[in-house]
């Protein structure tokens, strides 16, 4: 019998951890005062190392004194101070929620904190520094809180993304439309929301220091209960630590890390989850880590290392009259969306993320009577688009204009607000096929082109066709659309497909690589028009505002296309849609079928971003509506869900233009303000 010789595991000693963690501790900063130096010797100003030496000792020209005394200096530390309370507060949002996907942007604190900026912006009143850090900070808690409470602490990695992720974009669309109805009210909230550690002075860096030395030093003395935590509650509570006291105050602190760094620099992306990522696998080496009294001030080094390390490479790569105009949150977040995806594909799929739907065998009579009302509701809710407005029309206006007899006042109305109509229309019932189509052939019932990334995209693809080639037309938008929707599309379905369509794998990759774009859109506009973030927001909010004819047409030849295809393919829809076996023994090409099907919904959504701009969550909530009402076979499913997203689509529009009239707000603004509650809900019901 052979006999196996097995090498005991030898775990450090005390003093071998406490000398490593010494030396990590002083090699990060180190690297932190680093990048400091070289950040401060950046500049569009030819002010180098020599100039900056004697302007710290005092023998500097007046000039180059005053550069880097009031703008080098504060930006850099800014920088430290940001990077660190971020890189804090995500530690401490992963240590009491025990979720390595824990940080201010996926529990929506940011989101939160940009609302409630802008509410406090409509009002027109000047406040403080140290009071909008407050408003931000009361915002950031009670975003958290639901994240918190909708996700519940430590049941899922993934459902807590998901949750944050849909609250951020339906808080986010609010805070635009406030963007878009007081411009002047709330000039410059945009481009702070970008995120930037560039300053004018100290004064910001000196009142916001304060409250993160009292965040930190807050979560120190709670340290060892976080610590308790790892060890499960019910041990926790066996050793006598209060559980849910300590997390609420982990949370509450966290919040205030999140705040002072919000309101100094704007949103920093994904600093607060990449930071305590770098961290981790220190901790599995060096056993001081595993505590939270070294590992904060150690996430908090990285968080700054993070911070200066991405303004050092993005003001080394781009011209430096350029990176003036970047926000460094746009660099961080690109840094984070791929951080995002990478820990997508390695997190374990756990149970459904939302709840599996019930097998509904509907007869035909309550088929025929729904499309039936379906059809009645859109053709009142077309009529009601195309009378109603900032001028309200009457039906004999629009049959004179038909036949060609109107007056030059109503003949204008009607040609820009008919093509507007039919963009909606069109727009909505594409995205609902599209999404019907990605939830049959990935069966996850949280799939949709926009939380997918798809959307985003096409946006990508479209703004970068605009802001390049201005003249472009219809059909080139079109293409581009497409081209930036395909790019996306194979990034995810192809991380997703390496573990079978996984449902909490492909939103989370869906959701990196929508973050990733929306960075790209940000930079593209801050580079080519930083002085008009209106017309990016109102693309990006989903409107429908000048379009003509010519513009839908792409639009319309693909959504019959693809209505054909549906119907004509219901059958294989309904056997993709069951499981990987039956469509197998029954001979059909799985990988062909699916691949076809995925093909024409990227199709669809990038022609609709094309015409509408971005408009979320249709795809979500016309597809399990229908399936609610007429059953699952995809040959009711198709048409009634088409005809919803239609009646959503153009029903947002009208009220985006007629209740505020003449302001305006885009449809993509509204679809969310309703998509979001009904995506936090099927999150509800799979956890109860």
């Amino acid at each position: 019998m052979a006999v196996t010789a097995t090498t005991p595991v030898t775990r450090p000693s005390a003093a071998t951890s406490r000398t490593g963690a010494a030396a990590v501790t002083a090699a990060l900063t180190l690297l932190v005062v680093a990048l400091a130096v070289v950040d401060i010797t950046q500049g569009t100003a030819a002010v180098g190392a020599g100039e900056v030496w004697k302007a710290l000792t005092g023998r500097a020209d007046p000039a180059d004194a005053s550069v880097v005394i009031a703008s080098r200096l504060p930006r850099a530390t800014a920088g430290l101070l940001v990077g660190a309370v971020l890189g804090m507060a995500g530690a401490a949002l992963q240590a009491v929620s025990r979720n390595v996907l824990a940080s201010p942007d996926t529990l929506a604190v940011n989101a939160g904190s940009y609302l409630a900026l802008g509410l406090a912006a409509v009002t027109g009143v000047s406040l403080p520094l140290v009071a909008s850090s407050g408003i931000a900070f009361a915002g950031g808690l009670a975003a958290a809180a639901v994240v918190l409470g909708l996700s519940g602490l430590g049941s899922g990695t993934v459902r807590l993304v998901l949750a944050g992720s849909a609250l951020t974009l339906g808080l986010t669309a609010v805070t635009e439309g406030l963007l878009l109805l007081f411009p002047q009210q709330t000039e410059g909230l945009y481009q702070w929301n970008q995120g930037s550690i560039s300053q004018n002075g100290f004064d910001g860096v000196l009142q916001m220091a304060p409250i993160g030395v009292a965040g930190l030093a807050g979560l120190l003395l709670v340290a060892r209960r976080v610590d308790a935590l790892a060890l499960g509650d019910d041990a926790a509570r066996g050793l006598g630590v209060p559980v849910r006291a300590t997390r609420i105050t982990g949370v509450v602190l966290a919040a205030l890390l999140s705040a002072a760094a919000v309101t100094l620099a704007g949103p920093i992306g994904f600093v607060g989850l990449c930071a305590p990522a770098l961290v981790r696998p220190l901790a599995r080496r060096i056993r001081a880590f595993t505590r939270a009294r070294a590992s904060l001030p150690v996430a908090g080094l990285a968080g700054a290392a993070l911070v200066l390390g991405s303004d050092v490479l993005l003001r080394a790569i781009v011209p430096a009259d350029t990176a003036v105009a970047v926000p460094t949150g746009v660099a961080t977040s690109l840094v984070g969306a791929v951080f995002l995806i990478v820990m997508a594909t390695r997190v374990r799929d756990s149970a459904g993320a939302a709840a599996s739907e019930r097998l509904r065998i509907r007869s035909r009579t309550v088929f025929l009577t729904t499309t039936a009302v379906l059809v009645a509701v859109l053709v009142g809710v077309t009529i009601a688009a195309v009378l109603l407005g900032d001028s309200k029309l009457l039906l004999g206006d629009v049959v004179n204009w038909a036949q060609g007899r109107a007056g030059q006042t109503v003949g204008f109305v009607l040609d820009t607000r008919v093509p507007r109509v039919l963009a909606a229309l069109l727009a909505g019932a594409a995205l609902a096929l599209a999404g019907t189509l990605v939830q049959a052939v990935t069966r996850n019932p949280l799939a949709e082109p926009g939380i997918l990334g798809i959307s985003g995209g096409a946006a990508l693809g479209a703004v970068l066709l605009v802001t390049t080639a201005p003249v472009a037309g219809s059909w080139g938008l079109a293409g581009a659309a497409f081209a930036g929707a395909a790019i996306s599309s194979v990034v995810v379905f192809g991380l997703a497909a390496r573990g079978g369509f996984q449902q909490n794998r492909l939103v989370l990759v869906g959701f990196g690589v929508a973050t990733g774009t929306a960075a790209l859109i940000s930079l593209l506009i801050v580079l080519t028009d930083p002085f008009n973030a209106t017309k990016a927001l109102t693309w990006l909010s989903g409107s429908t505002y000048g379009r003509t004819l010519p513009d839908v047409v792409p639009l319309a030849a693909v959504l019959t296309a693809g209505v054909l295809v549906a119907v004509l393919r219901r059958t294989e829809l309904d056997l993709v849609s069951l499981d990987e076996d039956t469509p197998r023994l029954l001979g059909l090409d799985l990988a062909r079928g699916r691949l076809g099907f995925l093909v024409l919904s990227v199709l669809l959504s990038a022609t609709a971003v094309a015409a509408a701009g971005t408009i979320g969550f249709v795809g979500l909530v016309a597809p399990h509506a229908a399936r609610a009402l007429v059953g699952r076979q995809h040959a009711r499913v198709v048409p009634v869900a088409v005809l919803l997203g239609a009646v959503l689509v153009c029903t947002a529009d009208v009220i985006g233009r007629t209740v505020i009239a003449p302001a305006q707000l885009g449809a993509g603004l509204m679809t969310a303000v309703i998509g979001t509650p009904y995506f936090l809900h099927l999150l509800m019901r799979s956890r109860r």
